[in-house]
């Protein structure tokens, strides 16, 4: 192949839709300075809440130079992940984000590379940027002409709502030059605002990530008390700013979401996921991100989702907090400490009181003694505590 060689916007398209991409949009590779100074300000007022990603280095992120120098275009993916599932069966289970049912990253990522090949194989630079923190994906598929920005700051597609991933490729090749933006679609509509459960949208299109259920379940540490009850039986991200847009609520009227894979997991036993070994939870759920990589953190998720939707009598979640009030992590029996009062259990922390020695596990003890009303059991899934 001729390096340099003509490549139809037509080409790449039909490309990208048939290796699963929903859509597909062009846009060129000018720095997103806007979007940088929002990140920055943003960053100054404490709004990241630690998250690294997207802010941990904004003048790379907002800039596909840095990805490749040289670079003129953006080829922009989407990839749908709107599917239906059945509900949890009897029990105490975890819900999972729709998102992270399966892996539909790789999918996007095989899709995007097959776009990046072609590119190369007609003798242009050309690299895939998805899920890494080296593009803020949403600014590109906005410029793309895909969707517009809602007021929950997710992208919505015009008709189709923002049951979407993003991502993208980065080329020095010409292509299409930048659509006119898509229009607003919100209007007055403030749905995502007030169905947040912990107020984290704090203006529209404005996250407070310190409030954010998605993040705090990746953040490192204690998970905030303040929020353990909001966080209901999840486990894994937070769907309701987009369960309750009008948007895709139309969608799902209008076009039934396709069933679930046989590999989808939208519910996770909590009892299971607490009595295995650290290889195991890895295994299953690796492609998840866990802070630091240390399997701890799903185990405490599990326990505040336990205190919130386990039932007290119930012999496998009493077996289950009497082995986390034991575990050798303070992080873990300061949160069953929690989960074991939060489901009316105090003679369960009363036992291993006497012999704490944590200052975190004795202050978690210490504030049980003031009083936590039992959850009601049989929380509805993705529900509001």
């Amino acid at each position: 192949m001729v390096a340099g060689a003509v490549v139809s916007p037509e080409e790449l398209s039909e490309l990208g839709r048939r290796s699963g991409l929903d859509a597909v949009g062009f846009a060129p590779a000018s720095p997103f300075e806007d979007t940088r100074r929002h990140l920055e300000e943003r960053k100054a007022a404490g709004l990241h809440g630690g998250m690294h990603f997207t802010y941990g280095n904004p003048a790379r992120s907002t800039d596909p130079a840095r990805s490749l120098p040289g670079a003129r275009s953006l080829v922009v993916g989407a990839r749908g992940y709107r599917r239906s599932a059945e509900e949890a069966p009897p029990g105490p289970w975890g819900q999972v984000a729709r998102y992270s049912w399966a892996d539909e990253y790789a999918v996007l990522r095989r899709a995007l590379g097959a776009v990046a090949d072609r590119l190369i194989a007609h003798g242009w630079a050309a690299r895939a940027l998805v899920d890494d923190n080296a593009l803020v994906d949403r600014e590109a598929a906005y410029r793309a002409g895909l969707g517009w920005y809602g007021k929950n700051t997710l992208l919505l597609l015009p008709g189709r709502g923002s049951w979407f991933i993003l991502g993208s490729v980065v080329t020095d090749a010409p292509l299409p030059p930048a659509p006119a933006p898509v229009a607003d679609g919100c209007g007055s509509c403030t749905r995502c605002l007030s169905g947040c459960p912990t107020g984290a949208l704090v203006a529209p299109g404005v996250l407070d990530a310190r409030r954010c259920l998605a993040w705090l379940l990746e953040a490192p540490g204690w998970f905030p008390r303040q929020y353990r009850r909001a966080l209901g039986n999840r486990i894994y991200g937070c769907d309701e700013c987009q369960e309750v847009c009008p948007p895709n609520r139309r969608e799902d009227r209008h076009h039934p979401a396709p069933p679930a894979g046989d590999d989808a997991e939208p519910w996770v036993d909590l009892v299971e996921l607490l009595a295995m070994a650290d290889d195991e939870l890895m295994h299953r759920f690796g492609r998840w991100y866990v802070p630091r990589r240390q399997p701890r953190y799903l185990r405490r998720n599990a326990l505040v989702a336990l205190g919130n939707c386990g039932d007290p009598a119930d012999t496998r979640v009493v077996n289950a907090l009497r082995g986390a009030l034991a575990d050798p992590d303070p992080l873990l029996r300061g949160h069953a400490v929690w989960a074991a009062s939060a489901l009316g259990r105090t003679d369960l922390v009363d036992a291993v009181a006497a012999a704490e020695s944590d200052p975190e596990v004795v202050e978690e003890i210490a504030a049980s003694r003031v009083g936590v009303a039992p959850v009601i059991v049989g929380l509805r899934a993705g529900g509001r505590a």
